[in-house]
């Protein structure tokens, strides 16, 4: 296995972390495979990213036999369109390298958890496409093929985080009507989203699960494909919702069983998915 560890210079001279688990090939298997990618986006209210939705998510596309990526992108006090153009970039150094790290361009996906699920729906859906395209970049030709998200930040709106929107716009545009109306990921759902997959808790009281039903509804009316997954119980940032990722101070709340299934349900949709 190659190790990849790189730093992302943000627009605003904030360093982003960008680390790569890559398989090798064997002779004895097929040398020239080209594996599924997955970068794996952790959330923290775009105040901080979170050890817990990282390495141990990685771990398991591995083990499913994916390349996986992990973004620790630029948080505050670095505002948008930073940490966007932080997994832009990441996105391009996937697809740049596919030969030198076994990768099939055309099946990469990106799983955003919390904040880092607007992040992750900020790349994937045309929401930052002129933003993108003002930095250089093709927004087609960075767009992951498929998007999973855990317990995502989408709204702007009524049943905002509003802490991820502060800390994502900077004092001076937190509360700017068409900012806010911009970065509303559910009213930019169109033809370009790719294949969603999303799973929420029903008892989530940080990130309400209307933040997801929102995204369903929007898909359904754009006609773009959506699996979703809303579990009875479990709080916010469950992440892998077990004793691998269960939070220091109060392992109980993160230590989740119903949750646990849905490694193996994103698994098997990205399958399928890939497959199509």
């Amino acid at each position: 296995m190659q190790y990849i560890d790189q730093t992302i210079t943000g627009v605003d001279g904030s360093e982003a972390r960008f680390v790569g688990y890559v398989l090798d090939n064997s002779e004895e298997i097929d040398p020239d495979r080209h594996r599924p990618a997955v970068l794996v986006i952790p959330g923290g209210g775009y105040q901080m990213t979170s050890d817990r939705e990282a390495e141990p998510v990685a771990m398991k596309f591995v083990a499913a036999g994916y390349q996986a990526f992990a973004l620790r992108y630029s948080c505050a006090p670095s505002v948008y369109p930073t940490a966007l153009l932080e997994a832009a970039q990441a996105m391009t150094l996937i697809r740049d390298h596919a030969d030198e790290w076994h990768v099939d361009v055309n099946r990469v996906a990106a799983i955003g958890f919390s904040a880092g699920g607007h992040l992750a729906a900020n790349l994937a859906t045309s929401v930052g496409d002129d933003d993108l395209a003002a930095a250089g970049y093709d927004p087609d030709a960075v767009r992951p093929n498929a998007l999973m998200l855990a317990y995502p930040v989408i709204t702007a709106g009524e049943f905002a985080h509003r802490g991820s929107f502060d800390a994502l716009l900077g004092a001076t545009r937190k509360d700017d009507a068409e900012w806010l109306d911009k970065l509303s990921i559910e009213q930019h759902i169109d033809a370009k989203t790719p294949p969603v997959f999303v799973w929420h808790t029903m008892t989530d009281m940080d990130v309400p699960v209307e933040n997801t039903l929102m995204l369903i509804a929007a898909c359904r009316a754009a006609g773009a494909s959506i699996e979703a997954h809303l579990f009875p119980e479990g709080g916010h940032g469950t992440a892998l919702g077990n004793e691998e990722t269960a939070v220091r101070n109060n392992p109980a709340a993160t230590i989740v069983p119903c949750v646990q299934i849905w490694p193996k349900l994103a698994v098997d949709w990205l399958k399928r998915t890939f497959a199509a």
